[in-house]
């Protein structure tokens, strides 16, 4: 009669404990990071009756590590679109994009030059350069914002990424601790800790590896730990090395000492999107609204220069810009620093939107490395002399001879259209006439004027012979090659060499053939408020390709108008495509171990049933074991 109320009192309790495990389903049933448990039966030891073997979770760590790693993917492209799609939509504005704007301020020197001593066609010179200027700094502005708003953003990844890891390593022990105390972890225990796994996947890629089946270590992709055991290593936001506007992340080595992590190094999740956009496109696009403020300022200077005010004066430079900026390696271990770092108007042509870095070798001589892709800039294109090292368009002077291994982060143009301005305030000062006024047959090119060129006004006169003989009249005027100084008397020039007599400087193309002479005159040009020469000169300026010698202003802006917009479509289309295999994943995680509630009804009435049957057993029992005792009386 016992077996009887033994076999009831299993079922009874079997039952009792299916009706929790429904019960707790169903309350969890939006509970984030839950996975769906079944009550696993098996028939009694004792060859009577049902026990309950285990309180099963449905967790599939395979289907769950795909997803991670489809999530991790899936937010770092949501958070590149979110990002680049804010450049799209300021660079492609019809109304405040630049295009416009450079183009009311060509079309204004076109009214300039027909009308040149108009107060009111010089007034919108004036007025449209302004306008341009102002809408530069303002694109500077914005993106530097977007930089400022980045780091801000890193900083704060970083913080939740140290707290998802502390509270990582609490739950390995407290888990370890459960084990031991019972022999098996809590559900809830292991779902919290899946969670956070989880939710690091969403902010950055990791890797996850299970020790003994049971503790969860979480490592970089480089292998940097974060999570070991129940020990936890914090990263850190910190500036980046020969950068303090960049913040990168840092890890402390075994020495205690601070260490920044390739930028390269930080793939997927939120932390990974916001490091890759910043690298890809953020940079690149103020890199190019930068070389486009220094090409137009160097270009239009120089055509500005050589032309003659209503006061008869040379015109001065007419725009203003920032200037390169360079860093150094907090680890060099020389004292030496750029002190002055300016552009190479003579090469503007090379100047290229991207950043650089210079390392000095153990001869002491510099390398210099283009950031955007990695390449050697050759050595034909650098020169370092007298602690003066030039390249890509740009001059870097030092305080003093580098050491070798000494590094230094160039930024050309990262923020030279935040100085962007019009220097030129009085009507009289623009430059419309023409300054200059040469005659000959010299084969020349690129003329351009210093300021202060020819202020005594003398006019000059050059012969050049086929060998490359040059006499100059008057005798004994100062004469610089290439920015050095040049003997007529003793040396020779050749075709590609850059003169320069009395601020006024021209490349010789080509050499006189054999047996005949070229010649060349200039001076201060006769001029009168109608002369337009300078002023057409000005605004022939945008059809010119002054944009790295290939371009002219509207075709770069074009260029990179068209660079983000496709960048901006193919970020779209991959972020589609990895969302819809995230939803995919989601879907089969969530029918493994996802909670049904249609099921989970079914379920308790089911174990309801159950649960009353037992009970049934039970009175059964109980009615005959009192009849038995009944007979007996």
């Amino acid at each position: 009669m016992s077996t009887i109320f033994s076999v009831g009192l299993s079922g009874l309790n079997a039952a009792q404990n299916a009706l929790n495990t429904t019960s707790n389903n169903i309350s969890n049933v939006y509970t984030p990071g839950y996975n769906r448990e079944l009550t696993i039966l098996g028939q009694s030891r004792a060859d009577a009756g049902v026990q309950v073997n285990d309180i099963q979770r449905q967790f599939d760590k395979y289907v769950a590590s795909q997803l991670n790693a489809a999530t991790s993917s899936s937010s770092a492209l949501e958070t590149y679109e979110n990002q680049i799609s804010q450049i799209d939509n300021l660079l492609a504005d019809r109304e405040a994009g630049l295009a416009p704007l450079m183009q009311n301020f060509f079309s204004s020197l076109e009214d300039l030059a027909g009308a040149p001593s108009d107060p009111a066609a010089r007034q919108g010179v004036l007025g449209t350069a302004d306008t341009l200027t102002a809408q530069f700094r303002a694109f500077d502005g914005y993106l530097q914002d977007m930089q400022e708003g980045i780091n801000g953003q890193v900083e704060d990844e970083v913080t939740q990424i140290n707290n998802a890891t502390e509270q990582l390593a609490t739950l390995n022990r407290e888990i370890a601790l459960a084990r031991a105390r019972s022999g098996e972890a809590p559900n809830s225990l292991l779902n919290q800790r899946d969670q956070l796994v989880g939710e690091l996947s969403e902010r950055m890629d990791l890797r996850l590896e299970i020790q003994d089946g049971k503790s969860y270590n979480i490592s970089l992709p480089n292998g940097q730990p974060l999570v070991s055991g129940t020990n936890h290593y914090r990263l850190e936001a910190m500036d980046a090395p020969g950068d303090p506007q960049r913040t990168v992340l840092g890890y402390r080595d075994s020495g205690g000492s601070l260490v920044a992590l390739p930028e390269d190094s930080i793939q997927g999740g939120t932390l990974g999107g916001l490091m890759t956009f910043r690298s890809e496109t953020l940079d690149k696009t103020q890199n190019q609204i930068g070389q486009l403020a220094v090409s137009m300022t160097v270009g239009f200077n120089e055509q500005h220069r050589l032309g003659q005010d209503l006061d008869g004066e040379q015109g001065a430079d007419f725009f203003s810009i920032g200037q390169p900026q360079a860093y150094s390696s907090p680890r060099n271990s020389s004292d030496a620093e750029v002190v002055e770092a300016s552009f190479d108007e003579a090469n503007i042509g090379k100047l290229r939107a991207t950043d650089y870095t210079v390392r000095f070798d153990s001869a002491g001589e510099p390398q210099v490395t283009r950031k955007d892709n990695g390449q050697a800039v050759p050595a034909a294109e650098v020169s370092w002399e007298n602690e003066v090292l030039s390249f890509g368009g740009i001059k870097l002077e030092f305080s003093e001879p580098p050491a070798s291994g000494d590094r230094f982060e160039v930024q050309p143009v990262r923020r030279a259209a935040a100085n962007f301005e019009s220097q030129v305030g009085d009507l009289d000062k623009i430059a419309a006439g023409s300054f200059v006024h040469s005659d000959g047959d010299m084969a020349i090119d690129k003329v351009s004027a210093q300021d202060g060129a020819l202020t005594g006004g003398t006019a000059y006169s050059l012969e050049l012979e086929d060998d490359g003989r040059l006499a100059v009249s008057p005798g004994g005027s100062p004469v610089t090659r290439n920015g050095e100084p040049f003997d007529p008397a003793t040396e020779v020039v050749v075709a590609g060499d850059r003169l320069e007599v009395d601020g006024i400087s021209f490349e010789v193309t080509a050499l006189p053939e054999t047996g005949e002479t070229a010649s060349l005159e200039f001076g201060i040009a006769s001029t009168g408020t109608g002369d337009n020469r300078n002023a057409l000169a000005l605004q022939n300026l945008q059809s010119e390709s002054l944009v790295a010698g290939r371009a002219s202003l509207s075709q770069a802006y074009a260029g990179m108008v068209s660079d983000v917009g496709n960048q901006t479509n193919i970020v779209k289309v991959n972020l589609d495509a990895r969302q819809g295999l995230t939803d995919q994943l989601k879907a089969v995680q969530q029918s493994e171990s996802g909670v049904n509630l249609d099921e989970e009804a079914a379920n308790l009435i089911r174990y309801q049933q159950y649960y009353t049957a037992n009970a049934r057993v039970i009175d059964t029992a109980s009615t005959v074991f009192d009849t038995i005792l009944g007979l007996r009386n």
